[in-house]
């Protein structure tokens, strides 16, 4: 409301410029008898005059567009009052483009009261459209600034973006550094693998146990009293603590990876041994007085992908007590000792883990294949399995 008031009241003081010299010279001309111009001398000139203040108005538009352009370029450092100055600016030059066309309109003598007339509509025309465009440019500088801060905000976006980028990038390196330090310290890599491999298998085990229980409670329609047995400790627990004592007494602490009871098969106290001494353990626990285990009710071989083990049950009838003997072999090189020695019970299961898994039993009087024959291509349990004839 301030600048159109402002405006207003320069438009009144330029008229009263433009009309004042006017009235001057008539006055003096008519006191000193000259003669008056004719009317249609005077139009000429009122068109020739107008015509040249809009040519005026037109460069000046021209060079006050230029000027908003290069104002625009350097307005990224101080928007805000660049934004005022300019609109100043602006308001100064709409006032010093009207004073100056009043200024010609003064250097034509205007004779007859039609003509001054005519002389302040062309002044009252300039003005508003000089009020018009200084509008206009207070519009374009204000669109110049939103668009600025629009841009300011862009920007934190992508700076956002990029810091959020950066993070993720900065945490899966350490991720990867944490998983190669890990590997450094177990080892080669092939034992890093075995021990995530032994992991995995843990998790399964316990994954299958706790659906096992929750199936049976299911059945059981009691699955608080069946979580509360899953939960407490095995009946077996002390029998698994004395075969480990035992042979850890008899044959040393580096000949067992492991022990733990398993929930899945009747909670049998399970031993897992190390290769090399496979037999050695199963040879201890047959002829220890204390254990006798001279029983060997199953033998299987299981393909891991990562390796192969072979699972024996045994089971002391002078005990009553059961035990699982497992360990794990090389998936590519697949032997271990056969047990055929200790139990006559271990032929036909190690030749059908020969068979379907292509697991070799050193020591084992007969080795053959008892399902599919020795010109069969291939062991069809192995993940890895092609068959032969896929017609078959």
């Amino acid at each position: 409301m301030d600048e159109e008031k402002d405006v207003q009241r320069r438009k009144k003081e330029a008229a009263g410029w433009a009309k004042q010299p006017a009235r001057e010279r008539l006055a003096a001309k008519q006191a000193a008898g000259q003669t008056e111009q004719p009317l249609e001398e005077t139009k000429t000139q009122s068109k020739d005059e107008l015509a040249l203040a809009k040519k005026k108005a037109a460069e000046a538009a021209k060079a006050k567009a230029a000027e908003l352009r290069k104002q625009k370029e350097g307005a990224a450092g101080d928007k805000a009052g660049k934004t005022e100055d300019g609109l100043a600016l602006a308001k100064k030059k709409a006032a010093e483009e009207a004073k100056a066309a009043a200024l010609e309109k003064r250097k034509a003598p205007q004779a007859e009261g039609g003509n001054k007339e005519t002389s302040e509509e062309d002044i009252a025309l300039a003005k508003k459209k000089a009020a018009a465009a200084a509008k206009a440019k207070a519009a374009a500088l204000a669109k110049q600034k939103a668009k600025a801060a629009a841009g300011e905000g862009a920007e934190e976006d992508i700076a956002k973006q990029k810091a959020l980028a950066a993070a993720k990038a900065k945490a899966a390196a350490a991720a990867k550094a944490k998983a190669l330090a890990k590997q450094q310290a177990g080892g080669t890599a092939g034992e890093s693998e075995g021990d995530l491999a032994k992991e995995k298998a843990k998790a399964a085990a316990a994954a299958k146990a706790k659906a096992a229980a929750l199936a049976k409670a299911k059945s059981t329609g009691n699955p608080r009293e069946e979580a509360e047995k899953e939960d407490a400790p095995s009946p077996n627990q002390p029998l698994l603590d004395k075969y480990v004592r035992m042979i850890r007494e008899r044959l040393g602490g580096d000949v067992l990876e492991e022990a733990y009871i398993n929930r899945l098969a009747k909670d049998v106290p399970t031993l897992v041994v190390k290769k090399d001494a496979y037999y050695k353990v199963a040879e201890f626990l047959k002829y220890n007085e204390q254990l006798r285990f001279d029983y060997l009710s199953e033998l299987h071989g299981t393909d891991f992908q990562t390796h192969m083990e072979v699972y024996v049950h045994l089971y002391s009838y002078q005990n009553r007590q059961p035990v699982a003997l497992k360990v794990k072999i090389d998936r590519d090189k697949p032997e271990i000792a056969s047990l055929v020695p200790l139990w006559q019970g271990a032929n036909w299961p190690e030749c059908e883990a020969y068979d379907l898994l292509g697991i070799r039993f050193q020591g084992h009087p007969n080795l053959i294949r008892i399902f599919l024959g020795e010109n069969w291509v291939g062991h069809p349990l192995r993940k890895d399995y092609e068959p032969y004839d896929v017609e078959v």
